[in-house]
């Protein structure tokens, strides 16, 4: 089974920062049953350690260490937003929201960057209009 669904995808967003747009993608993984709302917070957290916008359009906010054991189940949120959201160094166009469990965080997280480091895919991503489009780029790259 994909841990990449259509309900866990919000297109077209728009968030006024980048703690508006890891709130976005950690509440879409919260209303989908992988995490416990203090989750969030712990993305939050993590974004404040270290930024977690890692270039070319891409921020992937996942939880601290600590935060395990608030994951309940792997889930991956996507959340595209085509006019950019500022990161700091620069804008994000697509913010991937990750809760893991065990040692599936580094694969995941691995695999994502893998498909978003192709110039071509991002551009893709960003200017997709559905849902599907999404899900076809990555599961055309990679078993997730």
């Amino acid at each position: 089974m994909s841990i990449m669904t259509i309900d866990k995808i919000k297109m077209n967003a728009t968030a006024k920062d980048k703690y508006e747009a890891i709130n976005m993608a950690g509440q879409i993984l919260l209303d989908a049953g992988h995490i416990t709302s203090e989750y969030i917070d712990k993305m939050l957290e993590r974004e404040e350690i270290v930024s977690t916008y890692i270039g070319n359009g891409l921020a992937i906010p996942h939880g601290t260490k600590e935060s395990k054991m608030l994951v309940q189940s792997t889930g991956i949120s996507i959340v595209q937003f085509p006019q950019g959201v500022d990161f700091g160094e620069e804008k994000a166009y697509m913010v991937i929201g990750i809760a893991a469990q065990g040692g599936d965080h580094m694969e995941i997280l691995t695999n994502i960057a893998v498909v978003c480091a192709e110039e071509e895919n991002m551009e893709k991503l960003r200017n997709a209009v559905t849902a599907e489009e999404i899900i076809d780029l990555f599961e055309s790259e990679l078993e997730l």
